[in-house]
């Protein structure tokens, strides 16, 4: 399952540049089920997402890069291309009806914001994503300060259908 949440933002995080950063391109296949190619860095995946906004089934399966190209050339839409950083959430804060569960311990959960950056033609659009490992975390999660509008179940900020506008 893929446990998300996403948020518009306000601001750019300090040293942004010193995190891990991937060059994504993605395209997709088909979008009802939602079926995407995506070469990330030098790595090829295709995946397979069901039906939700919050959680979903997610199943990712390897594709060398002679697959990816040739897959992409059948693709629908807008190819995205995007890069995306990997930022540690060093304290997440959560709402007391989560921190007040049983076993709930602060410090064996490990988060981290994935900022998409996006270019043309979606520039200058900017997403946060950050990935739960259940949905009780997921929606008691505070979002952090430069943190906007939540758009978890707002469908238009989904990838797939970004890849469905017209320009």
């Amino acid at each position: 399952m893929e446990i998300e949440r996403k948020f518009t933002i306000t601001r750019l995080p300090d040293n942004l540049t010193s995190y891990p950063c991937h060059i994504i391109e993605q395209a997709y296949l088909n979008t009802d089920p939602v079926v995407r190619i995506r070469r990330q860095d030098d790595s090829y995946y295709m995946t397979y997402k069901g039906k939700g906004l919050l959680a979903r089934e997610e199943y990712n399966l390897p594709l060398n890069e002679a697959s990816y190209y040739h897959l992409l050339e059948k693709a629908d839409g807008n190819i995205i291309s995007k890069k995306r950083y990997v930022i540690p959430i060093d304290h997440p804060q959560f709402d007391t009806t989560y921190m007040s569960l049983p076993g709930f311990s602060i410090d064996q959960i490990s988060l981290s914001v994935e900022l998409d950056i996006f270019e043309a033609p979606f520039a200058p659009l900017i997403i946060a994503e950050v990935e739960f490992p259940n949905k009780e975390m997921a929606e008691s999660f505070l979002p952090l300060d430069w943190f906007s509008q939540d758009v978890t179940n707002d469908p238009a900020y989904h990838n797939s259908n970004l890849s469905t506008q017209e320009f």
